[in-house]
């Protein structure tokens, strides 16, 4: 969107915080940016309101601008997961929002039946072009790997509170690989949000290994363009939870899941959780073929042994690359592009 020249009103990094022991201690700033946003839309009087992810955030602003704008038609882009998680939040978002554009197949039934209309719109991540051959040899020859060398790539999170608790965890792991396995390559993506901290964790050693993937070397096209390569390129990935698994999914690359939260954050959600993964892939193929390990799993002796399975088992890697197929079919792959599809969408409760 900034590409495209829309000013944002503030860094989103100030939003860029999950858990209730991570919010506590921003809540000021947090409930300041409430302010400043709502009070921005009231003063431009739009026709609607499209308000996208952060549903903590964003349904607070709505209430706002509904207070001030009775009439304003307010859309939600990015359902909230109700079927993994406190369903009674569907009832609440009814309250200040009219329709819904769903990232997943399975998420308008939820919302309708909380009284908001809802249209499955596709998931990005499953229309994105990805990188040919020729992209691919030349990341490699970039980042000076062999045609053939296995290839890991590292994703330890783009939020600060994930790099501090899973960077050193990953970190260690793949020290570990290259220990075990010399012959394999390794490329640490950092998020521009977190590359600063993201450098200072993965340390390469004296013959540049592993290469860190920043903002400021990608050296091909641009930060995403290059990291999508790095997928394409890649036999293995070690990721933290969330988007960047379809990402991987999308790409072909089979992945291991390691994710931890603040121990208070995640006293509270086992109480809460009704799912056994969290992995979009396994959840919209109703498979297992990601590993995860979360928590207290998410160890150092757990991770190097499942990263190392994908690199060695064919079978486990196409397992896990046929459901990532199936999963970009049911998101959307090769159907109309999910911007056009919300854009509609929006238009057509406009017309409403």
């Amino acid at each position: 969107m900034e590409a495209l020249g829309i000013r944002s009103l503030f860094p989103m990094q100030d939003l860029s915080v999950m858990g209730v022991a991570e919010v506590l201690p921003r809540l000021p700033n947090l409930l300041r940016r409430i302010r400043q946003t709502a009070d921005a839309v009231i003063e431009m009087v739009p026709d609607a309101l499209v308000t996208i992810d952060s549903p903590d955030f964003c349904l607070r602003v709505a209430k706002r601008v509904r207070k001030s704008l009775p009439r304003i038609k307010v859309i939600h882009y990015v359902a909230p997961s109700v079927w993994a998680w406190r369903p009674a939040r569907a009832a609440k978002m009814a309250r200040q929002v009219d329709h819904v554009l769903a990232l997943l197949p399975f998420e308008p039934p939820y919302m309708e039946a909380a009284g908001m209309t809802c249209d499955f719109v596709g998931h990005p991540a499953a229309h994105v072009d990805q990188p040919d051959a020729a992209q691919v040899a030349a990341l490699r020859e970039t980042f000076g790997m062999e045609p053939s060398q296995p290839l890991m790539v590292v994703l330890p999170g783009s939020r600060s509170g994930e790099v501090i608790r899973l960077g050193p965890v990953f970190a260690e792991v793949t020290s570990r690989m290259r220990k075990a396995r010399s012959d394999v390559a390794a490329i640490v993506v950092a998020a521009p949000s977190v590359a600063d901290e993201v450098s200072a964790i993965f340390t390469p050693d004296v013959h540049g290994w592993p290469k860190i993937l920043t903002p400021g070397n990608g050296g091909i096209g641009e930060f995403e363009d290059t990291k999508r390569t790095c997928f394409a390129a890649a036999d293995a990935a070690l990721a933290a939870s969330g988007t960047v698994s379809l990402e991987l999914a999308a790409a072909g690359t089979p992945c291991v899941i390691g994710y931890a939260v603040n121990p208070v954050t995640a006293f509270l959600a086992r109480r809460l959780l009704k799912l056994d993964t969290f992995t979009l892939t396994n959840l919209i193929t109703e498979t297992r073929s990601v590993p995860e390990f979360l928590q207290q799993a998410c160890t150092v002796d757990n991770l190097v042994p499942a990263v190392s399975d994908l690199l060695l088992d064919r079978d486990a890697s196409r397992a896990q690359r046929e459901a990532g197929d199936r999963a970009m079919l049911l998101l959307g792959r090769g159907g109309p592009d999910p911007g056009l599809r919300a854009a509609q969408s929006v238009m057509r409760v406009l017309a409403t």
